[in-house]
Order: structure tokens, then sequence, then C-alpha cells
């Protein structure tokens, strides 16, 4: 009779138990109107790894759990999500998964968001070629088909073929509403775009039914760290391509309504500040256009790290429909009290305001 007396009390406690769970460091919206969006930087450090992967799959469910707490509308990530496109032998000093492994980490971590939440990626120079943009073939298609995840069937609007002819998210658009922001659109591309991929983006941004879109454009390759110029030139053979000045000329500069660049593809190890970038010129309009670099790659103990650490940026869109606050978050400190007082990045160019004209 004990026994079942303890069971019963022990049932009925549980769900208080659960639901008395506290966080070691939630992160809340500053205001409870606003919403968010949650950037990722190039995680091909997870993925190269068997033993960083599990971070990646952290950093995934973390934001999976958070969904409604920071009222998440997308996850937007630079790319580079492997580190070798398609190959077998491994360079033991730097990975050790063939391709096919790191691509089906990868697809593993982003899995925990399908059906709940769009996540738009730019396919970086790692997921082109074999080894590194070589060539203009990628598996991004195979691993990332638009039917594996529902949240982008009511919002994706637009694409575009990629390199090989074959209609993938490589280059495609994604519509967003709230009530305070209006309407949004992220376009996004393929590694180092062909002409005919900025002029599909140029025209679509330019569509009446777009027009006064605030749009966000992302790509990998765009500015270079800690100096925020432009790249004007990279030594990968893919080709035809444009590098982040002709991007800018060719798009960006003459597009009024995009508002903001968003990209990864360089970085070095050394201090925070040699992973990021941002600078902000007048488009053709003579409207600020934010650009800004974020790669966690050599965050975590430089190429052969960790990964990242588990950096990751939350954008809180303010409900004044012009502020966007960046944090600079890692769940992976954050997880545990015990270094939690390490989870937050708080320099000017990891906190800071992008206020639109």
């Amino acid at each position: 009779m004990r026994k079942l007396l303890f069971f019963a009390i022990l049932f009925l406690a549980v769900p208080f138990i659960i639901s008395a769970q506290h966080r070691a460091d939630q992160q809340h919206l500053t205001d409870p109107n606003s919403f968010s969006m949650i950037l990722l930087g190039d995680p091909q450090g997870y993925s190269k790894y068997d033993i960083n992967q599990p971070l990646f799959e952290l950093c995934t469910a973390w934001i999976a759990d958070n969904i409604d707490n920071l009222k998440i509308k997308a996850v937007l990530c630079t790319g580079d999500l492997v580190e070798q496109n398609e190959n077998i032998v491994r360079n033991r000093k730097m990975l050790n998964q063939t391709s096919r492994e790191m691509w089906e980490a990868s697809s593993r971590a982003f899995e925990r968001l399908d059906n709940k939440i769009p996540y738009i990626i730019s396919t970086g120079n790692h997921e082109y070629g074999y080894r590194s943009s070589e060539n203009g073939k990628t598996l991004f298609p195979t691993y990332f088909p638009f039917e594996r995840n529902s949240a982008w069937r009511d919002i994706c609007v637009s694409d575009f073929p990629n390199r090989s002819g074959v209609v993938s998210l490589e280059n495609s658009a994604f519509e967003f509403f709230d009530p305070n922001w209006g309407k949004l659109l992220v376009i996004t591309t393929e590694f180092a775009p062909r002409d005919e991929v900025l002029e599909w983006a140029k025209e679509l941004a330019a569509k009446p039914e777009y027009k006064e879109h605030k749009v966000i454009f992302m790509t990998h390759s765009f500015l270079q760290e800690r100096t925020a110029e432009r790249i004007k030139e990279e030594g990968y053979a893919i080709t035809p391509r444009n590098w982040g000045q002709a991007v800018w000329e060719k798009l960006v500069e003459p597009s009024d309504n995009i508002f903001m660049v968003i990209c990864g593809h360089t970085g070095k190890p050394g201090d925070f500040d040699d992973s990021v970038a941002y600078r902000v010129d007048k488009n053709s309009a003579g409207k600020n256009v934010h650009q800004m670099m974020f790669n966690v790659q050599i965050l975590g103990g430089g190429w052969e790290g960790n990964g990242g650490d588990g950096w990751l940026r939350i954008l809180e869109f303010l409900p004044d429909g012009k502020t966007i606050k960046v944090r600079t978050y890692s769940p992976l400190f954050g997880i545990s009290p015990s270094t939690k007082h390490l989870a937050h990045r708080t320099e000017p160019f990891d906190q800071f305001d992008i206020v639109l004209d």
C-alpha cells in the first residue's frame, strides 16, 4: 500500500516538476511586442568533426525551444554547412568525416527546426565542387529539398535555378509580415552569385508586389572581417561569379528597398572582432544599407577547434518598425549556471542597434 501511495504521489508531482524547471539563462525580448530572427554563422566547424556535431544540434535545439519565447520568425544561416561538398578521402589534419557524414550531420541539426520554423541558408564556397568550389556542383538540394520543411510552403515566394539548372533553395525568397514592420522579404543567393541570379533578385525586389517591402539580402561572401571592406576578388575557380563589390554595384546599391545585407565566409583566429564586420553605405536612393558579417567557425579554438562555441546572434525587431537590437549569445555557455556569465558577448561590435532611415 505504501508503495502504491508513493508512486501515486510521484505521478501527480511529475507535471509540477517539469513545469517548474528553471532555465540557466533563458533569453527574453526587451519588448514583448518585438519579434526576432536568429543568425547562425558558418557551421562547417561543427560538421567536420563527429565530436563537434552535437554543438550544432544544441544550437538548433535551443532555437526550437525558444520559438515562442523569442517570437522567432526565421533562422538565417550564412552557409558553409560542410567542409567539403563531395569527398571520401579525409584530410585528417582538418576533419574526420566524409562529405556524406558532414551533410548528414548538418541536415540532422536543421531537422530539429523542420515543420516548426523556416530557416534560410546562403550556400557557401564549401558547398560546391569537391573540396572548395572547383565547380558549381553541389549536394545541397539533395539534403535540403523544399519538401522537408512545411514552414517554407506559405512564405517562399520565388526561386531561381542553381548552377546545374536545378530548382533549389540556393536562390530563393521568403515573405514575412509583422503589424509593426509591415512586409519583409528575405532573398538568399548561391555562393558568388552569377549575373542572372543578381538580375533575378533585382527584378524581384522591384516588382510592384514587393516594391514597398523591407528587403534583407543574404549571400555567403561579401565583407572582409574586421576592416568591413567589400570583397573584390577571390581565388576560387567557380565561374561565372560575382564577389562582394560587384554584388553591391549590380544589386544592392541600385535597389532602394534592400536595407540589410547579411554574410559570413571571412574570419581568422584571433580576437572576437576577427569574426565579424559591419558597415553602412548609402544606396542609389540615398538610404542607408546595413551590411553585417558574422562567422563563428574559429571562435571555439581556431580552425580545428570545436566549431564556434555555440555563438549565434539574436536579432530583435522592435515594435517601432525601424530598430533591430543585435545580441550575440551562446547556448553552450548559457545552458549551465556555472558558465552563464560567459554566454553574452557585449563588446560594441557584438551588441549594438541597427536603426533604419
